[in-house]
């Protein structure tokens, strides 16, 4: 099963590299969801971040991870 991919090419400026870890509001956008939807979901679990000092980060990966097993749930019911 492949990943499904996740535009954060407008998260990234000229010149820089990809990003490693989104912000909460850069992974809504990605998403399409709201900040307060995308706290809802790490808060269950079902989206992966991780805290760096006090400061709340998503891997890049994780959107993209999150969709792929909602896909697969779907196809499974």
């Amino acid at each position: 099963m492949s990943l499904a991919t996740v535009d954060i090419a407008p998260l990234v400026e000229a010149g820089e590299p990809a990003p490693v870890l989104l912000t909460v509001e850069e992974a809504a956008r990605c998403l399409r969801v709201g900040r307060t939807t995308c706290y809802a979901l790490i808060r269950a679990g079902e989206l992966e971040s991780l805290t760096i000092g006090g400061l709340r980060r998503v891997p890049a990966d994780a959107p993209a991870a999150y969709l792929a097993r909602r896909r697969a749930e779907q196809r499974a019911a």
